[in-house]
């Protein structure tokens, strides 16, 4: 056999032998993507995800279509994804219901970690402390000091049982040894009127949802819960610097992929990614939103999905919270 004939033959042996980075990411992507948003349309998972798409579709040359798979708390359509081939012509746009369901869903059929391959965190959007502007406090610590005083006769509402918002809340009580009472509502929406309108005293709520009513003193935003303060609410402390230390709810908006991607693909969808990031227009149009972007790497952003359901495994368990 002549060496020529010889690297054929290792080609095509590594090629079918576990080896098909290669050759599957040549000439990727070769046709329509699906960016699969596991919501419906108009909330801010299927926003991020429709000011990202036009950048990228761009950059691929192929044209992105979002499909909105909504139901089961983005469970429907993340299953869709953890069963579609790793080719990466499909990819799902996740928010922090990725990492909280493990904690409230008995029986998830998937697992959250090992059927999918991370890519990269899209954009953060941080979460809002806001309180009905009659409550007599002006920041954190008085807070605090007043649900101490009144334990158990304090309200939040949230726009439904295992959100954001709901844990970020169960969180407050356990750092801050204090009693709050949980009002869900099936919706965003309801649970900020009511919330106005005085029938509940404080909600954690993304910041895009509560920020104008704040700056119409509707509401008043006490703090934010990210590692640094947004720009979108520049005057506002975190919870770090309100008291509570090692206080940070990061709800953030991920892009990931079915297990077993070819690692050049992932590269190629993360760098196409990131140049998407990096333009004005797009972070204007996430600016908007109240979202950061984000772009880090596949590695980082496992770590970050795994330390998250960690965190959410945990506030759960102390706050007596079953997984249904």
């Amino acid at each position: 056999m002549t060496l020529h004939a010889k690297f054929l033959t290792i080609a095509t042996l590594m090629t079918s032998a576990g080896f098909p980075s290669i050759a599957h990411a040549q000439g990727y992507p070769a046709k329509t993507l699906r960016m699969v948003v596991p919501f419906a349309a108009g909330g801010n998972t299927d926003i991020i995800a429709r000011i990202i798409a036009p950048d990228m579709s761009k950059q691929f040359g192929q044209q992105i279509v979002i499909d909105n798979r909504g139901g089961g708390g983005s469970v429907i359509g993340t299953e869709i994804v953890a069963k579609s081939p790793p080719d990466g012509y499909t990819l799902l746009m996740v928010s922090a219901a990725h990492v909280i369901n493990p904690a409230m869903i008995k029986k998830l059929p998937y697992d959250s970690i090992r059927d999918f391959t991370p890519i990269s965190v899209v954009a953060d959007v941080p979460t809002a402390f806001v309180v009905h502007p009659a409550l007599p406090v002006k920041n954190v610590k008085e807070f605090v000091a007043l649900a101490r005083a009144r334990p158990g006769q304090l309200n939040y509402s949230t726009a439904g049982r295992g959100t954001v918002g709901h844990l970020a809340a169960e969180l407050l009580s356990s750092t801050a040894q204090i009693k709050l009472v949980h009002v869900p509502y099936k919706g965003s929406g309801p649970s900020v009127i009511d919330l106005m309108a005085g029938h509940v005293q404080m909600q954690m709520s993304s910041m895009p949802a509560v920020i104008n009513f704040a700056k119409a003193g509707k509401l008043r935003m006490i703090a934010q819960t990210g590692k640094t303060r947004s720009a979108a609410a520049a005057d506002v402390p975190t919870m770090e610097e309100g008291g509570l230390k090692g206080f940070v709810v990061s709800s953030g908006f991920g892009l990931i992929a079915p297990a077993n991607t070819p690692r050049a693909i992932v590269d190629r969808v993360h760098g196409v990614l990131v140049k998407t990031l990096a333009d004005s227009a797009v972070k204007n149009s996430l600016s908007s939103q109240g979202a950061e972007p984000v772009g880090n790497r596949p590695e980082e952003y496992e770590a970050f999905n795994k330390a998250e359901i960690a965190k959410w495994l945990k506030v759960t368990r102390d706050a007596g919270i079953p997984p249904e």
